[in-house]
């Protein structure tokens, strides 16, 4: 089955190959026969509720430096298309929420990677809250009162901008820090989001697991190891990659949000794991599958692919 697939993303020419999970979804896409189209969300245009973008026919290759080739700028509506990949980098803030009511409108008559309202409906760090009992104790809050009693009950914790990415903005505050409300302070200057607190786990220095699932499945996992004398584990801020095997406890993860996943049409999905504790269910545009692939062998995005494949042939 060959299917006409647009991916909504960051500009192309920008992306790193050697590490970008999008990259590696059009290359597994095209080895099995899938034509591809690229486009911004910044194109994205609703004409009498038909949607439209502006976007280019392209073929990718893994060459350095010469990763794509790409046809003229062509206006296409995006129900041409069999699937859409919404792959472009978070913040999730009001340019990517309206992002997901255009995609809305086509889906699943075009089948939208993944599901556009339940992206939008399922913050990552929020997300875990419905699963009790996986995650660490945990506060989401505006409350700064709230926040000095958390940390007076749990002692050193992590703080955290609810609709972060990559690492950026978390820090860790001991029990008797006193710089803790002048971040809190800062946070407050620079956005009206709430933010996270978390009970700090002494085992982030040993890694921060990244388990990707297609459809629900648990594919594989890769730890990502903290630099010396760092907290933040995430690739993106200096973390090392490592080959892991998935645990029992995994596994119980995995078996638990699993079913919700698959119901919602999150297909691909990268949990986040410390120790025994889920710490993120990250649905918008999920990375690791490129070194997955390199310590194990096993491509999460041809295992994607063929799931789509499955899904569009019953449709």
């Amino acid at each position: 089955m060959s299917l006409k697939v647009a991916v909504q993303m960051d500009p192309i020419e920008g992306i790193n190959i050697e590490g970008d999970t999008s990259f590696l979804m059009m290359e597994s896409a095209q080895a099995r026969g899938h034509s591809l189209f690229v486009y911004l969300t910044d194109s994205l245009a609703m004409d009498e509720g038909r949607v439209f973008v502006r976007g280019r026919d392209i073929q990718v290759q893994r060459v350095k430096g010469d990763h794509f080739k790409a046809g003229p700028v062509r206006r296409a509506e995006l129900t041409e298309f069999d699937v859409v990949l919404m792959r472009q980098d978070p913040p999730f803030d009001m340019h990517y929420i309206d992002a997901t009511f255009f995609l809305e409108k086509v889906h699943p008559k075009v089948l939208v990677v993944n599901n556009p309202a339940e992206v939008r409906s399922a913050p990552e760090k929020l997300f875990v809250t419905q699963f009790p009992g996986l995650q660490p104790p945990t506060l989401i809050t505006w409350d700064r009162e709230a926040i000095r009693d958390f940390r007076a009950r749990h002692g050193d914790i992590v703080l955290k901008p609810l609709n972060g990415r990559g690492g950026s903005g978390v820090t860790r505050h001991l029990k008797d820090d006193p710089n803790l409300d002048s971040l809190l302070e800062i946070h407050a200057e620079l956005g009206r989001e709430p933010v996270i607190v978390q009970k700090f786990l002494p085992s982030v220095t040993k890694g921060d697991k990244r388990i990707l699932l297609v459809d629900g499945e648990p594919v594989g996992a890769i730890n990502r190891v903290p630099a010396k004398g760092q907290i933040r584990s995430n690739l993106a801020v200096g973390g090392e990659a490592q080959p892991v095997e998935l645990t029992a406890r995994d596994r119980e993860i995995c078996d638990t949000i699993g079913p919700e996943l698959k119901t919602r049409g999150l297909i691909f999905v990268g949990i986040d794991v410390i120790g025994d504790y889920l710490t993120e269910i990250n649905v918008t545009s999920p990375t690791g599958a490129v070194a997955l692939k390199r310590f194990t062998g096993i491509d999460a995005t041809d295992v994607m692919w063929r799931r789509i494949e499955a899904l569009r042939a019953n449709a």
